[in-house]
Order: structure tokens, then sequence, then C-alpha cells
């Protein structure tokens, strides 16, 4: 029938031989093959005969064997098919009870066709069996099916017991969880309390898989819901990817049509230079051939002059000659000043070669799964020790930044105490660090790209520049005019950075010119004091931390006030330090005396104390996110960087 077909080629045929299932066995894996196919696939891996394994050839998980000092051919004899494969087999495939003939005449030797099919006895029967089997006693109230019409009768299945071969399995221990057969419960179950036949648990075996098979419903349908967003999912990511793709093209096509516009700007130099150039030569022609000319002119004059016989004649052309300077007038035009004697171009392939490497388009920057849950409890994840060999201080941790770098999850810190911005990382699963000396103190750090970071170092007036390999290479030297102590990338070509003289945020250029200074007013007062920290929000606005105001401010690059917290005037939380912000918004505070970090809405709202002095947090200062969900902070009591878990998956 097409019901039976469809099962053997789709449930019940050996991926190995293509052919319905010869003896099947079910690996740990619950993928089921022909004994026999499975253990010569096995054979070809010595691997698997290594380690006294059956080797799934679909998913090359290993099924340890109940007699490994048996040959490998019988290896797979007691591993046993799945009941649900079993049930088709004999329900379904090539073993099943026929219902074309009789099975009474059959044992004959007879092929009467059948009639009516006996569902207790498990037999087909023809009109004359079927007779006799109703006037039997034992038989005349069983249950016959009409097989006039094309019917298929599964098979019921009798499971005899593997040590006593002529039982079939009808009780069960609930104490051992196993079933058995009569004269194994009078054997070894003689002591256990609850031995039931397996048919007056199926009502409750039934029950129990309706319940799962409710569960596996719920859950297929949450597995669907989840389908179906993440196909939603899929096609606002390809329309975003391609947003993206059109932004990449788009910067690129600008920095193309400034390098066409600079391109044609010289192009238009050299051609107006070079007419210039070419009419100076073209008038020095012309010149040259009316001297030529003119020479030529005077040279038949004194021929003739010769020729006369006027001696005055002759006379007079020697004083002519001698009074005109054909020479001088030949060569006047020859010799102007300001001519162009030659046009070159100079190329400056160096600086033209670091332009194009500091060329950025922008970044392609990877949120992996597992952000930030700042509704969950955070869990102390690690803790890093930033002190290393040649410290000749105790570490002091000020700022802390994450980067992934050539797939190597990288934390720098800036160690004030021993002048030096350190990265550590785990590498070939080594741990590893990196430290780069400076002629002063490090402050605050911001990220500029995936491996490079902008540091401030005050006491010099400069911001360094630093490329992360994971190890550390100072890249550039950037002087200032102010002491910088905050800082924080805007975008690839600028910083805002915090002066303390006069209190002020300014917006600068990578050279580390002043494109725009800030100072908010609130009630006629400068509002700014001790900015230490800075960040940039997701919608580009930056957050500054004031210690000594005791807030946090929120400006747009132009210097508006966005918000402010705490409000004027409340002193719950004073001394605010290092400052971040997530990438859903949200905003976390360390709060260098209270011992708390301090979690904010992207409004600017209190919403909780994320963190405190219970957790392990002794005077924080700085504080960042990552990707994975984890946050870092600076403890400057024990000098170390506590790393927290706070993720939405496990």
């Amino acid at each position: 029938m097409a019901t039976s077909k469809k099962l053997e080629e789709h449930f019940l045929t050996c991926t190995i031989c293509t052919e319905v299932f010869d003896n099947p066995c079910t690996l740990v894996c619950y993928h089921t093959f022909c004994r026999k196919c499975v253990v010569n696939y096995t054979k070809t891996r010595p691997e698997a005969i290594s380690a006294k394994s059956l080797l799934c050839p679909f998913c090359s998980k290993m099924t340890k064997v109940f007699s490994p000092e048996k040959p490998v051919e019988e290896w797979a004899d007691d591993i046993k098919p799945s009941f649900v494969i079993q049930g088709l087999l004999d329900s379904f495939g090539p073993g099943c009870k026929a219902t074309k003939h009789c099975t009474c005449c059959l044992l004959e030797g007879e092929s009467t066709p059948a009639t009516v099919w006996c569902s207790i006895c498990d037999d087909a029967l023809c009109d004359v069996c079927e007779r006799v089997h109703r006037r039997i006693s034992s038989t005349r109230h069983h249950d016959t099916i009409d097989l006039s019409s094309e019917v298929f009768i599964a098979r019921k299945r009798k499971v005899m017991c593997k040590e006593h071969k002529d039982e079939c399995i009808k009780f069960l221990c609930k104490d051992c969880k196993k079933v058995t057969c009569h004269t194994c419960c009078v054997i070894y179950h003689r002591k256990c309390d609850s031995v039931v036949t397996l048919e007056s648990e199926l009502p409750a075996l039934k029950s129990q898989l309706l319940n799962e098979k409710e569960n596996i419903l719920k859950k297929q349908i949450q597995m669907k819901v989840k389908v179906d967003t993440v196909k939603s999912n899929v096609i606002s990511e390809k329309d975003r990817y391609v947003q993206i793709e059109s932004d990449i093209k788009s910067f690129g096509n600008e920095a193309r049509e400034k390098i066409t516009v600079k391109e044609n700007k010289l192009l238009d130099e050299l051609k107006e230079v070079s007419e210039k150039h070419i009419g100076q030569l073209t008038a020095d022609i012309k010149s040259g051939e009316i001297s030529v000319q003119m020479y030529r002119q005077q040279a038949e004059l004194i021929d003739q002059t010769l020729q006369s016989e006027c001696d005055m004649d002759v006379y007079e052309m020697y004083q002519g000659c001698e009074v005109s300077d054909v020479d001088a007038v030949g060569d006047a035009d020859l010799k102007d000043d300001g001519r162009i004697a030659r046009i070159m171009f100079r190329q400056d392939t160096d600086q033209l070669s670091r332009a194009l490497d500091d060329l950025q388009l922008g970044e392609i920057d990877i949120l992996y799964e597992g952000v930030l849950d700042l509704m969950a409890t955070p869990v102390l994840h690690d803790t890093i020790n930033i002190r290393v060999a040649g410290d000749g201080n105790t570490a002091n941790p000020v700022d802390v930044t994450t980067l992934v770098v050539n797939g190597t999850d990288t934390v720098v810190v800036t160690d004030c105490q021993n002048k030096s911005v350190k990265s550590f990382y785990n590498k070939t699963k080594q741990p590893g660090h990196s430290k780069l000396s400076l002629s002063s103190r490090p402050y605050c750090l911001t990220k500029l790209k995936h491996n490079q970071v902008a540091v401030t170092v005050p006491d010099t007036r400069q911001i360094v520049t630093v490329e992360v390999n994971p190890d550390l290479v100072l890249l550039s030297t950037i002087t200032t005019n102010k002491e910088y102590w905050g800082i924080t990338s805007l975008s690839q070509s600028t910083l805002a950075a915090s002066d303390l003289s006069p209190p002020s945020v300014d917006i600068l250029d990578m050279t580390g010119h002043v494109l725009r200074s800030i100072s908010p007013v609130h009630s006629g007062k400068n509002i700014l004091q001790n900015p230490y920290f800075l960040c940039t929000t997701r919608t580009g606005n930056i957050l500054v931390s004031d210690s000594s105001y005791g807030c946090v401010l929120c400006l747009t690059p132009e210097g508006d006030v966005v918000f402010t917290y705490p409000p004027t005037g409340d002193t719950t939380l004073t001394h605010p330090w290092g400052i971040t912000s997530t990438s859903t918004g949200d905003i976390l505070v360390a709060y260098y005396s209270p011992h708390k970090v301090v979690h904010l809405t992207e409004s600017g709202h209190f919403d909780r104390h994320f963190l405190t002095a219970d957790d392990g947090v002794l005077n924080p200062r700085g504080v960042c996110v990552d990707g994975r969900g984890h946050v870092y902070i600076c403890n400057i009591a024990s000098g170390e960087i506590k790393v927290f878990t706070c993720s939405n998956t496990v």
C-alpha cells in the first residue's frame, strides 16, 4: 500500500545500503542502520576500532559496545533498534503479518484467500476457518475485521525475553524500572515491592505520553514562533545589509569624488601653466623666425653693398651695422624675466600612502548574542590582576575598554601609577599580556577602530594613539594645547576630550586642533567642574561624568544639554567617575566613594544599584561593557579588573 511504501522510503530505509532495515540497531545518537552496514563502516575507521565503539556514519558520534572482546562483526548484536523503528518494521515492514491468505490454511500448505482478521489472535482467516473460529468458546467473542475492502492490519509486536527466549515480556518492575518476563520476575524480582503487569500500567504510561506529547507540541509551537521570528529577522537583516552595502558604496563614491576633484584641480592647474609655457615657446619660435628673416635680409643687403661701385654706399652700410645691434634685437624676447623654464609633477608618495592607510570609510561592528541583560543578576566571572613584571608601583587601573582583534578578546587598561597602557588576552588558550610604557601617567582611553585606541596623557598635554595586535604598539603622539583627561571617539575623524581649566568639553580633529569648545551653563553658572570621564551614546551624544559637581550630563556635540542626573540639588549619590553606554542605550556609572555602579536609563533616570561593595566593587573608576554580556570594572582598591557576567543567554 501507499502508506507502507512511504514509511519504507522515509523511515525504514538504511542510509548506508539504501534498503529496508535488515536487523536494525539504533546508536546513542538515535540514528538507525542495519547491523551489518554499521559494522562494515566501523571496520574502515581505525579510530573507532581503537575506541571499541561503533561509529555513526551520519554524525560521527561513537557508541560504546557491550562486549568489546568479541569480534568486530558481533559488536552490534547487543544493540537494539529504537522501539519506534521496531514497531514500524513490525507493523509496516516486509516482515509484517500477511493478510491476503488464511493463516491457518497456510500452516496446512494451502493458499486460501483471507476474508477477516482476528485482532486478538493476530491471524487472517478464510470463511471456513472463521466459522470454526466462532464455534470455539475461547475465540467466539473475538473481534474480527472484514478484509473484503483493501485494509492494512498492523501486527502486534511480541517482545520476547532476551534470557528466556520462549517467554514474552509482560511485567514491569517499578523498583528496578525494568520490563521482564514471568520467569525473570520469579528469579530476579522476588524481593521487589512493586511488580505489575505491563498491561495494567499502559493507561498511566499513555497518560504520561499524552502529557509529554502536549509538552512537545507546546515546544513545537514555541520553536515555530522562534523560527518565524528568525525568518522575519532574516528578511529585515537582509534589507539592513543592503542598506549598509549602499552606505559603504556611498562613502566610497564620496571618497572617490573627492579624489577626482583633487585630480581635476591638478589637471586644470597643469593645463593652465602648460598652455602658458607652450604659448611662450610658440612666441619664441615666431620671434626666432622673424630674427632669421632679418638676418637673411641684412646679409643680402651687405652683399649688394659690397658689389656697389660707390664707396659711400660701403661706408654708410658699415656705419649702419655699427649702430644697430641685430643680436640684441633678436634675443630680446628670449630673455624675458618670469619665463617658465620647466613644468614638473612632484609626487609625495609617502604622504599619499599614509593618507590612503588612514582613509576609513567606516567599520563593521559585530554585536554578539548574549548581550548585556541589565535586568539579570550580575555574577563575578573573572578577576584580572593588572600588575605585571617590571611594574615598580602598585597597579592603579583608571580606565578600561575591550576589543576583538583577529578573533581574540582583548582588554586594554590604563595603569596611571606605572605610567603604562596594558592589554590582557587569551591566545591559543594561553593567557598573554602586553605593556606599553609612556613618559607620563595615562588617564582615560577610547576605542578609535577595531584595533586602535586613543589615550590621554594630561601631564604632558598629549593624546597618544595605540595599535592593539593584541600586543600594544605606539602609533602617534598628538600634542594639544590643554591638559585633557576624559576622551571619547565621536567619529573616524573627531574626538571629544575634557579639560579642567577651564572646565569644558572640546571637539577635536585627529591633529588635536580644537573645532569647538562646550561649556554648558545652568542658572548663569558653568555646570562643569571636574569632567574626568566621557563616553559616546548610541545616538552620538556625549555623556560627561563630573566628580566634583556630582552629576552626569548628556550633551549634544553642539553643546545643548539633553539631561542631567541627578537633578540639580539632589546629592543622593556623589563622586561619579567611569561611565559607559550600552548597545541598548542604557548607562552605567561608577561611583567612587559609595562603591557602586548605578544603572541609568537612556533618558537619564535612575533604575537601580547594579553593583555594590557586596559584589566586590571597591572604589570603582573606569567601566565598560563588551558584546558578550560582560561588564568590566576598574577596582582601584585592589588594582584589578573585575569582570561580571550579566547575559540573557546561558
